[in-house]
């Protein structure tokens, strides 16, 4: 029981950082609204298995550029959709 407690305990303490350890940082480079792309300097992108780079992305929402400048700095959630990598969440 006890360990189950520590365990239950530890959970929902590391909560907040386990969401976001999804996320990689970078700086946006160039916005594309017209065909929703975004070119973003990145740190490793560990879910693609990817190094750092500079690269262009599809955006997954339209709206996701909305607040967006170039210069921005943001951390961001990219995968891969119908064979494009695709940003799909975006932090300012």
């Amino acid at each position: 029981m006890k360990n189950f407690v520590l365990t239950a305990a530890f959970a929902v303490l590391a909560a907040p950082v386990l969401a976001d350890a999804h996320l990689s940082k970078g700086t946006i480079t160039k916005i594309d609204r017209q065909w929703n792309k975004l070119t973003i300097d990145h740190g490793p992108l560990a879910n693609l298995d990817m190094p750092a780079m500079k690269m262009v992305f599809q955006v997954a929402d339209a709206a996701l550029l909305a607040d967006l400048q170039e210069g921005d700095e943001i951390e961001f959630a990219a995968d891969r959709v119908d064979g494009k990598l695709t940003v799909v969440e975006i932090d300012k």
